[in-house]
C-alpha cells in the first residue's frame, strides 16, 4: 500500500506544473544577428532582444566605449544592476546591441567605425523590429549616446531618445585625462588575440574602477566582472563623437521627439558651464542642455548622486532610475 502511495505521488508530480519565478516565463529572450549596411560595406550586428508578453514599447540599447550589450544587463546583482530586467519585469521590450567593432558583432577596419556608420546599422536594427511594436525609443551610453542621437536626428524613426553618460558641454580638464589609460587593443592580453588593428583601443589593465566607477564603492565582484568582459572603441568613434556632439552643430538639434537625459553628478560631462553641463539637479540639468535639443518637443532630466560614468552598476541609485525612465517612457 504504501508503495502505491509513492508511485502514485511520483507521478502525480510529474504532471503537475513546476512554478517559475515571476517575469521569467512571460520574457522570452533570443540572440539576434542582424545584416546590415555598414558605410559602403555589409556587416553584422549583434542584439539581445527580450520582449516581455504583450509588449508595445521596445528599447533598443547602445553600449559605450569598451563596453558591449552586457552594460544593460550586468549580471553581478542583476536584481538590482540590470535595465534590462528592470524594463522587461516594467513589460518594456530591449534591444541591447554589441556596435559594430565589438563584442559578437564583426569587426571591420577601424578607420570604417565611427558614429555615422554606426547610426546608421542602429538604424536598420530598428526597421526590422519596428512592426512588431507601436513605440520605439533608442538610448544610449556615452558614445552610445552619441550614435542614438545621431540615429535619431537623422533617420527620424523612433518615438523618444534615452541619453546617459553624455552631455554637450564636456569637462575637458578631467575628461583628457582619464583617456591616458586608452592603449591600443592589440597590446592587451586577451583582446590582442582578436587581431585587431592599431585604432581599437582598450583601457589598460586595472584602471576601470578609477576611470568608471569611482566615487562610487569598489566592490571587488563588479570590478573583476568589468575587467573580464571589457571590450573596445575604435579611435574614429571618439573623434566623431565630439564632433556630433559638442564641437560643431550637434546632431541633437535635429531630433524632433521627446529626450530623457539622464547623468550622474560626478560624471565628465557634468560640471560648471562650460566646463560641463550643470548636474545639481534634474531642472538644472534641462536648462543647461535644452538649447541643444531645439527641436525636441520635451526634455526631462534625472541626475544620479554619488557614481561615476558607468551608473547603471550603482545599486544605492537603480530603483528610482529604473522607475523614473519606465515613468518618462510610458508619458510620452
Amino acid at each position: 500500500m504504501r508503495f502505491r502511495r509513492l508511485c502514485a505521488a511520483v507521478l502525480l508530480a510529474a504532471f503537475l506544473p513546476v512554478p517559475t519565478p515571476a517575469n521569467a516565463a512571460q520574457t522570452t529572450c533570443e540572440d539576434v544577428y542582424t545584416p546590415v549596411q555598414f558605410g559602403l560595406i555589409k556587416q553584422t550586428m549583434y542584439g539581445r532582444l527580450c520582449v516581455p508578453q504583450g509588449a508595445k514599447t521596445l528599447q533598443v540599447l547602445v553600449p559605450g566605449g569598451t563596453y558591449t550589450s552586457g552594460y544593460w544587463d550586468i549580471p553581478v546583482d542583476s536584481d538590482k544592476r540590470s535595465v534590462v530586467r528592470a524594463m522587461n519585469n516594467a513589460g518594456i521590450a530591449t534591444m541591447a546591441v554589441d556596435r559594430i567593432g565589438s563584442g559578437k558583432s564583426t569587426k571591420p577596419l577601424s578607420i570604417l567605425v565611427d558614429v555615422p556608420n554606426q547610426a546608421q546599422a542602429v538604424h536598420q536594427v530598428i526597421e526590422k523590429l519596428r512592426p512588431r511594436f507601436a513605440k520605439v525609443i533608442v538610448g544610449g551610453h556615452s558614445i552610445g549616446s552619441a550614435i542614438a542621437m545621431a540615429e535619431a536626428g537623422i533617420y527620424k524613426d523612433v518615438d523618444g531618445v534615452l541619453v546617459t553618460g553624455m552631455t554637450h558641454q564636456w569637462d575637458y580638464v578631467r575628461a583628457v585625462p582619464a583617456l591616458t589609460n586608452l592603449v591600443p587593443a592589440l597590446l592587451d592580453a586577451k583582446l590582442g588575440l582578436r587581431g585587431l588593428d592599431v585604432g581599437y583601443l582598450t583601457t589598460v589593465a586595472g584602471s576601470r574602477y578609477r576611470m568608471f566607477h569611482a566615487p562610487g564603492p569598489e566592490v571587488p565582484a563588479v570590478t573583476s566582472w568589468d575587467e573580464a568582459t571589457k571590450d573596445v572603441v575604435s579611435a574614429g568613434e571618439f573623434v566623431t563623437t565630439a564632433l556630433m556632439s559638442n564641437l560643431v552643430l550637434p546632431v541633437s538639434a535635429a531630433i524632433d521627439v521627446p529626450v530623457m537625459t539622464m547623468q550622474t553628478s560626478a560624471d565628465y560631462f557634468c560640471g560648471t558651464p562650460p566646463l560641463g553641463a550643470d548636474c545639481s539637479s534634474a531642472q538644472a540639468l534641462v536648462r543647461s542642455e535644452k538649447p541643444f535639443y531645439p527641436k525636441a518637443p520635451r526634455l526631462d532630466g534625472y541626475v544620479v548622486n554619488g557614481y561615476g560614468h558607468v551608473f547603471n552598476f550603482d545599486t544605492k541609485s537603480a530603483d528610482a532610475y529604473h522607475a523614473a525612465l519606465v515613468a518618462w517612457q510610458r508619458g510620452i
